[in-house]
């Protein structure tokens, strides 16, 4: 049996792995080995073992070889059968291509012994010309795996909220999908303490995620700092106050801020070296949407107002430990002069 999972939702995928590690009895006959490490022949060498004490092996791809610059669907043609690659200059063996690789395993798939179970988990969207593809829908099965968006992101929710036995409001799934985005783990992590919070039966408000959901409150943050990149002063302060009279603690609003702007300095340098969000993120293994946000803040400041800025805020914060400021007044004077 071969399962092919693959698409930009890891999450979802993973997920899947996991209940299909769970469906069958495997004992000790379980390997997993990283796309990007391992050779064909070791894999080709393990689906082909028979399992021990048990009626099946279970063997896991754990992602793809990375494609070579300027690599085509042609590389294919440079392995031989049994996923050899053919000999380079002086005899020497050339590295398998991706396509080589892709095509060497797919024809293996279709001669592999039978009780072996082979799942390969691909974190990007395979075309359906991949042989991969072709040998799963042959002699498997494709799970195909995309984030959702929009009215799907906002069904996924309601539906993870079902299946921890809670229900969850329109106005509190609307906050969720805006503030955390397609952030999968991130938003079941989240309904995962919500649903704990309101207990079986009970249902999630928007309320509730205000108070909980450190992800909204930051976001919530993100607003301020918004307004202050438009020298909004007036909006500021209100939301400032909102957050003060929702029992948000000076202490913790002053360390968000702070590490807001630091997010804003790391964003604004990586972004001069023409990184893309998608790259920054993955680059500073911070959220897509925090990466999204701090992206169209940073063009409204100049690296070194944003270094002030920084230097100010580590100022205000000591001086409220030390009580030298009353926490309130020093937050309307730190938004008063905030970039001035």
């Amino acid at each position: 049996m071969f399962y092919l999972l693959h698409g930009e939702d890891e999450f979802t995928s993973r997920e899947q792995l996991k209940q299909l590690r769970e469906k069958g009895d495997f004992g000790y006959n379980q390997d997993t080995y990283s796309g990007t490490e391992v050779d064909l022949k070791t894999i080709i060498m393990t689906t082909n073992t028979f399992p021990f004490l048990s009626e099946q092996r279970l063997v896991i791809l754990n992602g793809l070889p990375k494609k070579k610059r300027g690599e085509s669907s042609a590389s294919a043609e440079e392995t031989t059968k049994g996923g050899k690659a053919k000999k380079g200059k002086k005899g020497k063996s050339a590295t398998l291509t991706r396509a080589a690789f892709d095509k060497a395993l797919a024809e293996h798939i279709a001669q592999m012994a039978e009780t072996t179970v082979l799942i390969v988990l691909a974190e990007e969207a395979l075309e359906a010309s991949n042989p991969l593809v072709k040998v799963a829908e042959k002699y498997g099965k494709v799970l195909q795996n995309t984030l959702p968006k929009g009215a799907a992101l906002e069904s996924w929710i309601t539906k993870r909220a079902k299946g921890l036995s809670v229900t969850i409001t329109k106005d509190a799934t609307g906050l969720l999908s805006n503030f955390v985005g397609n952030n999968l783990r991130l938003l079941a992590n989240e309904l995962d303490k919500l649903a704990t919070y309101v207990g079986t039966g009970g249902t999630i408000n928007a309320e509730h995620i205000r108070q909980l959901s450190a992800q909204v409150q930051e976001a919530r943050i993100f607003d301020l700092t918004d307004a202050l990149s438009q020298r909004n002063r007036k909006q500021a302060l209100n939301i400032l106050h909102d957050l003060l009279s929702d029992g948000e603690p000076p202490l913790k609003l002053i360390s968000t801020i702070t590490s807001q702007v630091r997010s804003l300095l790391l964003v604004k340098e990586l972004s001069q070296k023409g990184m893309r969000t998608a790259q920054i993120a993955s680059t500073l293994g911070m959220s897509p949407f925090i990466v999204e946000k701090a992206y169209r803040q940073v063009g409204k400041f100049s690296m070194s107002q944003l270094e002030g800025i920084y230097r100010q805020l580590i100022t205000t914060d000591a001086a409220l430990k030390r009580s030298r400021l009353a926490p309130e007044m020093a937050l309307d004077l730190l938004v008063v002069g905030f970039g001035a």
